[in-house]
C-alpha cells in the first residue's frame, strides 16, 4: 500500500525552525521513486545535520547505486534540530525523509553511515522519532533493519545493543547484495520473521550482526571472549574491498544542496586506500590497499558532474591525493579543459613530501589561489617518528618556501596534541616550527603579510591501528601544554602575529576515544547521555563534558570498569579487543610489533610506503585476496608478497 507523505504536517512547523530550507528536499539529482513498484526500500541517514550530511561522499554514492536498480528506491534523512525534534514530538510528526518526506519507519532498511562517534546521539533520536524501538532485541517484523556502516562500523560494540547489523568496508557491492538478501525473504514470505533474514544476512560473513555473539568478561571488567550463539554465524566477519573503482563511477549526479553546506563542490575520488602508514591513521590502515581510478575515468566523471550539477569547484580526493601516479597529468588535463571558465580545482590536506608547485599551479591556473593546507601532525622530529609521519623540518621549510616564493601568502599546518610519549617540549617545537615557517616566507617573499595559521586536533586512539592497545592523554594534560604553546606563540611579537592558533580542546577527545574504543556496556552510557539531552555531540556548542561523564559514572555504578578505564589506560597485548571479531584484513601480530616500534622515541622503526617498497607483510592483501592497484605510469611496483 502507497506510504503517505509527511510533508503537510511538516509544513506547518517549519517558519518555527532555524534553516527551514535543509528539511524541503527537492534538490537538483535527488530521486523521487514510485513506493509500490520497490521491491526493498532504503532510507539512508547521515546522523548529523543536513549541511553537513548532504554532501557526504558515501551516502551520495549508495543514493545512486540504490536507485539505479530495478525494484529498490532509496531516500536520505538527516539528523533534525532540537527546534524541529520537540515540535514533531509535540504534533506527532515521525522521523522523515528529505526525498519525498516518507516516514522513515515506514522503509525496509535504514542505512546509517558513521564517519564518527560523535553521532551515536542522534541516530537515538531518529530511531525514536521514526517510532523503531531503540533495542534491536525490541523490533519486530514491521520495523526497517537497522544497518550500519563507516568508518565508526570497525568497532561497533558501543552501539550494538541499537543495530541489527553492521557492514565493514567498502558499500557499493555488499548494500547490493544485502538488497537481494532482503528481497528473496520478502518474496518468500518473510519465512523465519526478522531473525531469519539477520541469519541470512549473518551466515554468508559478509555482515556482522551483534545479537547473534555472546560477550563474556572477566572479574576485572576485561573481555574474555566474543561466541556465536547461532549455528552457521561465523566467528569473524571481514571487510569488504571494491577492487577496480572503474567499474563504479559514482557519483554521477551529485545532489546539489539547497541549504548552505559544509562543501560546496563536486568530489571525486580519485583512489582510495593508503600505504603510507601513519601509526594514528585509521582511515590508512582500515581502506588497504591503494586502489587507483584511472585518469580517463576520473577525467569522465568531472566531466559528467560539473555538467550535471553546475558545481563550480571540483575537490579531487583521497586520503592523500599528492599520491596518486598519475596526479600530474590529471591536473594538467583537468587544468587545459577548463581554463578560462568558472570551474576550479581543489586538493584536501597534501603531504609535505608529495607537494610541488608544478601540480599547485596547474590547480590554481584559473586564478583561485586559496591558503594551502599542509599536515606534518608532530611539532618534533622524535614526535614523527613515533607516528611515522617522516617529515623533517627541512621538507616542510622547503615546501613552504616554495610556495612563498610562487606567490601564497597563506598556509595552514595541523597538528596533534596528546600522542603517545608526547611531551611538553614536542609541543612546544611546534611554535618553533611555525616561526621558522614565517620567517623562511618573508625572506624569499620579501614581504611582511606572510601568514600561518597552526590548526591542532586531540589525538583519539581508534581501532584497527597500531595505536589502538594506546592509553589515552588525559584531557588536562593535553590543554595545559595547549595554553603554554599559546603562550609560547605570543610572547615573541616578531612573529605571534602573522601566527595564527586554531585548537580543540581536550574534553571532547576523551569521549570520541570511549566510544570509538568501548564495548558493549557503553552503550548504556550513550543511551543515558541521550535521555538527558545529549544531541549533535560533534558541534562544540551542543556538547557537554559534564553530561557525559554524569552519564558514564550513573550508567556504569555497577561495574568494575569507568570512564578512565576506557580512555587513559593502556592495554596489554593479550588483551581481547572488542573489535577483535572484526577483521579489517590487519595482522594483530603486526599492529602490535607496529605499536613497540613506535615507542622507541629517537629509534622509532620506519615502516615505508609498500607501494614503493617490499611488503611489511600487514596482511590484508593475502587475507582479503586483494592487491595494489597503480596507474600506467608508476615507475614500477613491489611485489604485494615480498615480504621484509
Amino acid at each position: 500500500m502507497p506510504i503517505e507523505s509527511v510533508f503537510s504536517q511538516l509544513e506547518a512547523l517549519l517558519p518555527s525552525v532555524q534553516k527551514p530550507v535543509q528539511y524541503v528536499g527537492g534538490e537538483l539529482n535527488s530521486v523521487v521513486r514510485d513506493w509500490d513498484d520497490a521491491e526493498v526500500r532504503w532510507a539512508l541517514m547521515y546522523p548529523d545535520a543536513y549541511e553537513v550530511g548532504a554532501p557526504n561522499q558515501g551516502v551520495q554514492i549508495l543514493y545512486e547505486v540504490l536507485n539505479e536498480r530495478e525494484g529498490v528506491l532509496a531516500e536520505r534523512t538527516y539528523a533534525v534540530g532540537s527546534d524541529l525534534e520537540a515540535l514533531m514530538r509535540e504534533h506527532g510528526v515521525p522521523q522523515f525523509t528529505v526525498d519525498a518526506h516518507r516516514p522513515v519507519g515506514a522503509f525496509d532498511v535504514l542505512g546509517l553511515s558513521f564517519a564518527s562517534e560523535m553521532g551515536y546521539t542522534n541516530m537515538l533520536t531518529a530511531l525514536d522519532l521514526a517510532g523503531i524501538p531503540l533495542h534491536s532485541a525490541e523490533r519486530t517484523d514491521d520495523h526497517p533493519v537497522v544497518l550500519a556502516g563507516g568508518h565508526s562500523a570497525f568497532n561497533p560494540e558501543p552501539v550494538a545493543d541499537f543495530l541489527d547489523a553492521v557492514v565493514l568496508g567498502d558499500g557499493e557491492e555488499i548494500t547490493l547484495a544485502v538488497t537481494e538478501v532482503v528481497r528473496e525473504w520478502k518474496r518468500e514470505g518473510r519465512p523465519g520473521g526478522r531473525d531469519g533474514l539477520l541469519l541470512r544476512l549473518a551466515e554468508g560473513g559478509g555482515v556482522y550482526v551483534p545479537r547473534f555473539y555472546d560477550v563474556t568478561y572477566h572479574p576485572d571488567g576485561r573481555i574474555e571472549a566474543y561466541t556465536p550463539n547461532r549455528e552457521g554465524v561465523p566467528w569473524t566477519v571481514q571487510k569488504h574491498t571494491v577492487m577496480d573503482l572503474d567499474k563504479w563511477p559514482y557519483p554521477k549526479n551529485p545532489i546539489v544542496p539547497l541549504a548552505e553546506s559544509v562543501h560546496e563542490r563536486y568530489s571525486v575520488e580519485i583512489f582510495r586506500g593508503c600505504t603510507r602508514g601513519c601509526r594514528f591513521c585509521q582511515a590508512g590502515m582500515i581502506t588497504r590497499p591503494v586502489r587507483e581510478r584511472s585518469k580517463e575515468t576520473i577525467t569522465e566523471m568531472v566531466d559528467k558532474g560539473v555538467r550535471s550539477s553546475g558545481f563550480e569547484e571540483v575537490g579531487l580526493l583521497s586520503l592523500s591525493s599528492a599520491d596518486h601516479t598519475e596526479i600530474g597529468d590529471i591536473a594538467k588535463g583537468l587544468a587545459d579543459r577548463y581554463e578560462g571558465t568558472n570551474t576550479g580545482l581543489s586538493l584536501p590536506s597534501t603531504r609535505v613530501d608529495a607537494f610541488n608547485i608544478d601540480l599547485a599551479n596547474e590547480l590554481t591556473r584559473n586564478g583561485r589561489r586559496s591558503g594551502l593546507t599542509f599536515a606534518p601532525e608532530g611539532g618534533s622530529e622524535r614526535m614523527r617518528r613515533v607516528i611515522n609521519k617522516m617529515v623533517t623540518e627541512q621538507d616542510l621549510i622547503r615546501t613552504v618556501t616554495a610556495a612563498y616564493a610562487a606567490g601564497w601568502r597563506q598556509v595552514k599546518l595541523y597538528f596533534m596534541c596528546g600522542l603517545p610519549t608526547e611531551g611538553d617540549e614536542d609541543v612546544l617545537a611546534i611554535a618553533d616550527l611555525a616561526k621558522e615557517v614565517i620567517r623562511a616566507g618573508r625572506e624569499v617573499s620579501g614581504r611582511s603579510d606572510i601568514r600561518c595559521t597552526v590548526s591542532i586536533g586531540g589525538f583519539v586512539p581508534k581501532p584497527q591501528t597500531p595505536f589502538q592497545w594506546a592509553g589515552q592523554t588525559p584531557y588536562e594534560l593535553v590543554d595545559a601544554r595547549l595554553h603554554k604553546l599559546k603562550a609560547e606563540l605570543r610572547s615573541d611579537r616578531r612573529y605571534g602575529k602573522a601566527i595564527g592558533l586554531r585548537y580543540h580542546e581536550g574534553q571532547p577527545s576523551i569521549i570520541e576515544g570511549l566510544l570509538s574504543r568501548g564495548d558493549r556496556r557503553v552503550g548504556r552510557v550513550i543511551e543515558e547521555v541521550w535521555r538527558a539531552g545529549g544531541r549533535f555531540d560533534g558541534w562544540s556548542e551542543h556538547f557537554s563534558y559534564e553530561r557525559w561523564a554524569e552519564g558514564a559514572a550513573k550508567a556504569l555504578a555497577d561495574e568494575t570498569v569507568d570512564m578512565d578505564w576506557f580512555t587513559v589506560r593502556e592495554r596489554a597485548e593479550d588483551e581481547v579487543l572488542p573489535w577483535d571479531h572484526l577483521d579489517a584484513g590487519l595482522d594483530r601480530g603486526w599492529l602490535w610489533q607496529d605499536w613497540q616500534d613506535a615507542l622507541h622515541g629517537e629509534e622509532s622503526v620506519e615502516v615505508d610506503d609498500c607501494r614503493w617498497n617490499p611488503c611489511y607483510d600487514c596482511g590484508v592483501c593475502p587475507t582479503m585476496g586483494t592487491e595494489i592497484q597503480i596507474g600506467p605510469s608508476a615507475p614500477g611496483r613491489s611485489l604485494p608478497l615480498t615480504v621484509v
